[in-house]
């Protein structure tokens, strides 16, 4: 996958498809003009979905080693980690009840999700993913300067504070490369 010529073709683009079709392979980026967000692609690394940082710790295709997740949504508004057929299947799931306040994170074959997870209202809009019409933000405070994924729509998610609301665009990759992210 060519993931870092998508960042630069993204930031000369001018128009951003309306659809993905089900079942293709995308990565997503982070739009959030003026922040170092800006184009910042998603990585998937400890059950969690991430911008700049942590490095994922992933076994891919080939021995590739991808810097940023590939993704695929089904035609049930299930979204998962690309692997390229492989098993086990990496599901993504969201928490906005009033405990989970919108975390995101994913799970390996059959692990149980967390208490009210859902893994159903993933959608692509307009060029953007979105999970039941909403966007999403970026948590800051992490190691290394990583930014967490949540839904937006809850201030401090988890106690975090300066979260940033960002667009999640979605770029069709014609070269996806198949990994297992690690838990």
């Amino acid at each position: 996958m060519q993931f870092k010529n998508i960042a630069i073709t993204a930031a000369s683009a001018s128009a951003v498809s309306a659809q993905t079709p089900i079942g293709q392979t995308f990565g997503v980026l982070s739009i959030a003009s003026g922040t170092p967000l800006q184009y910042a692609g998603w990585s998937a690394s400890a059950q969690g979905i991430w911008n700049l940082g942590p490095a994922q710790d992933a076994g891919c295709d080939k021995g590739a080693k991808e810097e940023f997740a590939t993704f695929h949504l089904t035609d049930k508004s299930e979204l998962f980690l690309f692997n390229n057929g492989q098993n086990p299947p990496q599901q993504l799931w969201v928490d906005r009840s009033g405990m989970g306040q919108g975390i995101m994170g994913y799970t390996t074959g059959v692990q149980p999700t967390v208490r009210n997870a859902e893994r159903t209202g993933f959608s692509i809009e307009d060029g953007h993913l979105k999970f039941d019409g909403g966007d999403f933000q970026a948590c800051p405070g992490y190691e290394d300067g990583a930014y967490k994924i949540w839904l937006a729509g809850i201030t401090n998610p988890g106690g975090n504070a300066n979260c940033t609301a960002i667009a999640a665009r979605v770029q069709t990759l014609s070269e996806p490369v198949g990994c297992l992210y690690q838990s």
